[in-house]
């Protein structure tokens, strides 16, 4: 294997909405830089970047994929990565280690929603990018229209630096306006010929090979000068500054093609080649020190010490954990250990491998800019930091988006709980974005990702990776009881049965607290009416009472039960007796109070585009929710709201198909609500029934 320095290494994420031709496009670069005898195919099953057989059934990137190609004395690192909005986390992940992105637009669809969304986070993270208009052979492919759909949906300057030749099936090739050459490619030869620009493309070219010079010559002051003299901008001049503007984001070119036939791919790889930065040009990586929180530096260098950030753990149940990381300093060989600053921890480090898709060569040493994977660490999870122990470092973190979508999950044979847990635990190590709880008042076990599909796929690899099959059922409302009115009551226990009886003799004040007090038991017993050693035991009674409520058999909150009188018999009272008085006189009491039901509100925040604002609102409405306000994002809206919990249950795909798959949503909990009488009434019946 050859050796690079890290200047010529480019790393390098594939982006974009769902189905734009990704993995097709990492497949095209394989096969044209002679890595591969012929490209897989994502429809047929053989793509080696979607290798997860849960991708193969769906056609499409569930999870972020890396290899490698060595094109013109360059080593390229490539990152698949998904453009379903369920598995956008590990895109943004892996955008946070690379130093530049190559954004799919298809060119019949133009810009959808995810385009827009990754765009968001490669702005985060200031990525260089360049814009790819791909699949230009499909029947009513339209570059002009595409380019527009661009500069309106992204905001953003873009500079054509290819032009389309043919259209439609009759595509046969690219104009590169940086180089003047047409360039056609021949399938036979496994090459790219460059020839001469047809005569009816003349004026069009000219057209735009004057706007690209002008916005080169914008990029630096000097050339701007020498430009407006009417002095000529040589080939050298042109290309270091498309470079100094790629760079610096001032500039994000346009190239098109088809990934499919190959159409393109040189002159994207080129362009990635000359104009893309090198972790050197990217420059230092800023951490902090563990413990003091002190600004660190590290420079992309070989000498620097050691560090590395993990952007992704897959979890192979025979391989057991795999770690993906990206070196920023220093080097790494095989058969070492390092420092996980993030967990305080010493790893020892086994072999370290370049991973091909799922296959991986073991690399002889890693230096700064290269992306590789080490098998079986520990400790370590996505996010940490690696680094050498005397010079520790900790780079910021990735942290993932909440859950909006929550499961009761089982498993389908008895007995298989504790397996279905660890089972779990292993996922969420490879997916933080995935949650898991037990529900102590509905003792359930929750499951919570980011859509539908998110979970059914978490279902398949269960199924696959650890022979666990499981239900997945909606999962119970944790609903609430409590009381409106007060009363004071009499609880009252006595059994005789031959020999010494039990005795408790209880009055209770049962009156409401403010929504959220909880519970206060007080003692306001004056005398020994009822001797010290039995208070306790009415207070559990009560707790014990509490938790299965009078109404529906939800756990009864928000009150005071002050015990204020009170009986006993010298030989018969007990302990045991008072508890259950208490009980008994706690639960005939609740009744007498106004019991109702509550349930939980939980705080909304809905992104949508400006269009389907009525829609989205009307339907909140119609969940019983509130708004409470609207900021405006670029063209989006932020709706901020309240809704009952029960109302959002299902509704990752109502937004989903209410937005065209355009709309987001995060929720956490706020309060407890009382409940509508018609609901309450539902409920109760529901709760009756199942007790039937």
């Amino acid at each position: 294997m050859s050796k690079y320095e890290s200047k010529s290494i480019r790393n390098l994420a594939i982006i974009g909405h769902g189905g734009t031709g990704k993995t097709t496009l990492c497949e095209s670069f394989l096969y044209v830089a002679g890595k591969t005898e012929r490209p897989g195919r994502v429809d047929e099953g053989t793509s080696s970047m979607d290798y997860e057989p849960e991708e193969q059934k769906r056609h499409v990137s569930i999870s972020a994929a890396t290899n490698y190609i060595d094109w013109d004395k360059h080593r390229i690192n490539i990152i698949d990565t998904p453009g379903d909005s369920n598995f956008a986390f590990d895109t943004k992940s892996c955008l946070h280690i690379v130093d530049g992105a190559v954004v799919l637009v298809d060119a019949v669809g133009g810009v959808e929603f995810q385009t827009e969304k990754v765009w968001e986070y490669a702005d985060e993270f200031k990525l260089p990018r360049i814009l790819f208009i791909s699949r230009m052979d499909r029947e009513r492919a339209d570059f002009t229209t595409v380019v527009e759909s661009i500069r309106t949906r992204l905001g953003r300057k873009v500079t054509i630096a290819s032009l389309p030749i043919g259209a439609e099936s009759a595509f046969s090739g690219v104009v590169d306006l940086i180089t003047m050459k047409a360039l056609i490619f021949d399938g036979e030869k496994r090459a790219t010929k460059a020839v001469d620009v047809p005569g009816d493309m003349a004026g069009e070219v000219k057209k735009y090979r004057d706007i690209l010079i002008e916005d080169i010559a914008e990029t630096d002051d000097e050339m701007m000068n020498k430009y407006l003299e009417g002095g000529e901008l040589s080939p050298e001049d042109l290309k270091a500054g498309l470079r100094k503007g790629i760079v610096s984001g001032s500039i994000t070119p346009v190239i098109c093609g088809s990934a499919l036939n190959h159409i393109g791919i040189t002159s994207l790889l080129d362009t990635i080649i000359q104009f893309f930065p090198s972790p050197v040009d990217r420059g230092p990586i800023t951490g902090k020190k563990p413990g003091t929180g002190e600004e660190e530096i590290r420079r992309p260098e070989e000498s620097a010490p050691f560090s590395a950030l993990v952007f992704k753990t897959i979890a192979d149940p025979y391989a057991g954990r795999l770690t993906l990381f990206r070196v920023y300093s220093g080097t790494l060989s095989s058969d070492s250990s390092v420092f996980n600053a993030s967990r305080k921890v010493t790893e020892r480090i086994g072999n370290v491998f370049f991973l091909e898709g799922k296959i991986q060569k073991p690399a002889a040493q890693l230096i700064p800019g290269d992306i590789a994977a080490i098998a079986k660490l520990k400790e370590t999870a996505t996010g940490d930091t690696l680094c050498a122990e005397k010079t520790a470092i900790i780079y910021p973190r990735v942290e993932p988006p909440r859950a909006i979508i929550s499961f009761a999950v089982e498993p389908k044979t008895r007995g298989d709980e504790d397996k279905l847990v660890s089972s779990i635990h292993r996922l969420t190590d490879e997916d933080p974005t995935l949650t898991f709880h037990r529900d102590d008042q509905t003792r359930e076990m929750i499951l919570s990702g980011l859509g539908q599909v998110h979970i059914e796929v978490i279902v398949e690899k269960m199924k696959r990776k650890f022979g666990l099959e499981v239900n997945l059922k909606t999962p119970k409302v944790p609903y609430k009881e409590t009381i409106k009115g007060k009363t004071t009551i009499q609880g009252r226990y006595k059994k005789q049965s031959g020999g010494r009886g039990q005795f408790g003799d209880t009055w209770l004040e049962i009156e409401p607290l403010p929504r959220g007090g909880g519970f206060e038991f007080v003692d306001r017993i004056v005398g020994g009416v009822v001797p010290h050693q039995y208070r306790p035991a009415v207070e559990k009674g009560i707790v014990e009472a509490m938790a299965e409520g009078v109404l529906a058999g939800y756990p009864v909150v928000d009150l005071r039960v002050s015990l204020v009188d009170g009986s006993y018999h010298t030989v018969d009272s007990s302990e045991m007796a008072f508890k259950i008085a208490g009980s008994l006189g706690f639960k005939k009491g609740v009744l007498e109070c106004q019991p109702t039901l509550l349930e939980p509100i939980v705080n909304i925040m809905i992104e949508i585009p400006d269009e389907y604002m009525g829609d989205v609102i009307g339907d909140l409405n119609s969940r019983r929710g509130k708004v409470l306000g609207m900021d405006t994002l670029g063209n989006h809206q932020i709706i901020k709201g309240q809704v009952p919990l029960a109302e959002i249950l299902k509704y990752a795909p109502d937004l989903r198909s209410m937005t065209s798959g355009r709309g987001t949503f995060t929720y956490e909990h706020s309060h407890y609500e009382e409940i509508p009488a018609y609901i309450a009434e539902k409920i109760i019946a529901e709760s009756k029934k199942e007790e039937a």
